[in-house]
């Protein structure tokens, strides 16, 4: 199914209709007056989990959805940015974070949603962040104190679970994960 629901082709104005173009298997919203072929993709989240000593750095969301909830600071790709460039790019806006050496460590798959997490491990540099506009408050957590109860979305909850998981081997392999609708989680031990 397409994630929305397109009425007007955003090349000529025409109005769409949903088909199956020539030499494809799914439906599209293709325009009935220039034939444009509209393509519906994922978003790509990317975001840090930043780390000082024992401790992460969440964020406590200022915005909706999950108004006042903790997350790591992540957010939807821009056009013409990399992904390193976007990771970096909402830790500044949300926690106003200066970070170094970036390391993939989170693929989760949302498919039910058609969005794809990538989140990096990061170090701060120093513990001179504060909220930025889409956050009520920034503060280090050790694995005790993480408020899990409160955390804005499952792929926050797995990411950090990973972490502390692979904190205590010493070893923060990549992990690939689908994260189910109606999964309670997307892990195992």
């Amino acid at each position: 199914s397409l994630c929305f629901t397109m009425k007007y082709c955003q090349n000529c104005g025409s109005t769409v209709s949903l088909a199956i173009p020539q030499g494809d298997n799914r439906h599209r919203h293709v325009c009935s007056s220039c034939g444009d072929i509209h393509y519906q993709n994922p978003k790509i989240v990317a975001g840090c989990l930043p780390i000082w000593e024992d401790k992460v750095l969440l964020c406590k969301r200022a915005i909706n959805p999950r108004y006042d909830f903790w997350t790591l600071p992540a957010g939807f790709m821009e056009n013409e940015e990399t992904l390193e460039q976007a990771a970096l790019r909402e830790s500044v806006e949300e926690a106003n974070a200066t970070l170094e050496n970036l390391r993939l460590y989170t693929v989760l798959s949302l498919p039910h949603i058609s969005q794809v997490y990538m989140m990096f491990l990061a170090d701060l540099k120093n513990t001179d962040f504060h909220p930025g506009v889409e956050s009520l408050q920034t503060d280090l957590f050790t694995e005790e104190e993480i408020p899990l109860n409160e955390l804005a979305v499952k792929s926050i909850d797995v990411t950090l679970r990973h972490y502390f998981l692979d904190r205590k081997k010493g070893v923060f392999p990549l992990h690939i994960s689908i994260i189910e609708k109606k999964s309670d989680c997307a892990w195992t031990l």
